[in-house]
């Protein structure tokens, strides 16, 4: 069994987390931490959990004899423990922007620290394990992506070589969730309920994700636009992205096609002919896509959904949590959490 600690346990990736692990039949629930919650059990927090555990301070000590320790701090609150967690010998997958940029610089530009660690910013694997499945086999430390960027990935992967030099729109909405566990005035249920907006129009933080792997797919740069809405709902992604494709525009069917050839093996990418919705991915792992080609405007549209606190956060966490250590890919995650 896969001993496995959640540090940061009671935030809504924690949580689900929780959940998921609890159920996981090749794992052992090791230490659930907690800074606000210390002492008090799963029950008194999260009922509807039934998961039984008591929630602790996080220290090293109580990490001890983990397999691997999932981080859910906040950005630039999670590289500390982080790094004493890897320096001790236990894996880690990291569920802050933390370790997912690849240049130290970046994180003082994007997040607003100067980290402390470039040795393991290097090391650190990118968690898409569509992309870096051999990697993330082999990773002491694995950087879990951000939920924005894990549905844009996947619905541009299979075409990073037919991608126009102008780059790529991206234009997302996402459910409340997404903003995390602690309320604000812009997630309050006044600001939320029968309402509609946008925020963070430019710059969002998660767009230097979506340069930095884009680029890396295409193996030249892409420019992204980036654009988030908060939808009225608690959970979920849909994404529309827009972009001009190199030679001939050809067929939604044949666009179609091409996906479905690129994800034909992988267990939580779904390729379906209708555009999908949020109700059809909620409380699962699946990335659901599907194309249109627009030729009057000259460009091809991606449709991806996706539920931001499993495929976007938890579940893609213990699926790199399987590929580590050699279980099957989708244990623990043939359910609806």
């Amino acid at each position: 069994m896969t001993v496995a600690s959640v540090v940061g346990a009671t935030g809504y990736t924690g949580a689900v987390l929780t959940d998921i692990l609890s159920q996981h039949p090749g794992v052992e629930l090791g230490a659930l931490t907690s800074i606000s919650h210390a002492g008090k059990t799963v029950a008194d927090v999260f009922p509807r959990l039934r998961v039984q555990g008591r929630y602790v301070a996080y220290s090293r000590e109580a990490i001890r004899g983990s397999d691997v320790a999932f981080v859910c701090y906040p950005h630039a609150q999670s590289h500390e423990v982080v790094s004493e967690l890897v320096d001790s010998g236990c894996r880690v997958i990291d569920l802050s922007a933390d370790f997912r940029l690849k240049d130290p610089a970046a994180y003082s530009l994007w997040y607003g620290f100067e980290h402390p660690r470039p040795d393991l910013v290097a090391e650190a694997v990118f968690g898409l394990p569509e992309a870096y499945r051999d990697k993330i086999a082999q990773a002491r430390l694995v950087a879990n992506p951000g939920c924005f960027p894990t549905g844009m990935l996947l619905g541009l992967i299979p075409f990073v070589d037919r991608i126009d030099p102008s780059g790529v729109i991206v234009d997302s909405k996402s459910g409340v969730t997404g903003a995390g566990r602690t309320p604000s005035e812009k997630t309050h249920f006044c600001a939320v309920q029968d309402n509609f907006k946008s925020y963070s129009e430019v710059g969002h933080r998660h767009t230097s994700e979506m340069l930095q792997e884009l680029s890396l797919a295409a193996g030249s740069d892409l420019p992204v636009a980036f654009t988030p809405h908060l939808l009225p709902v608690d959970r979920g992604i849909l994404s529309t992205i827009y972009f001009r494709p190199r030679g001939e525009i050809g067929t939604s069917d044949a666009w179609l096609s091409a996906c479905a050839e690129c994800y034909s093996a992988e267990p939580f990418v779904e390729v379906v002919d209708a555009v999908p919705s949020l109700h059809e991915v909620q409380g699962t792992n699946f990335c659901r896509l599907s194309v249109r080609v627009d030729s009057a405007s000259g460009l091809v549209k991606v449709f991806t959904v996706i539920d931001n606190l499993v495929k976007g956060a938890s579940g893609q966490a213990v699926q790199n949590m399987n590929i580590m250590f050699g279980l099957d890919e989708d244990a623990g995650l043939r359910r609806k959490v």
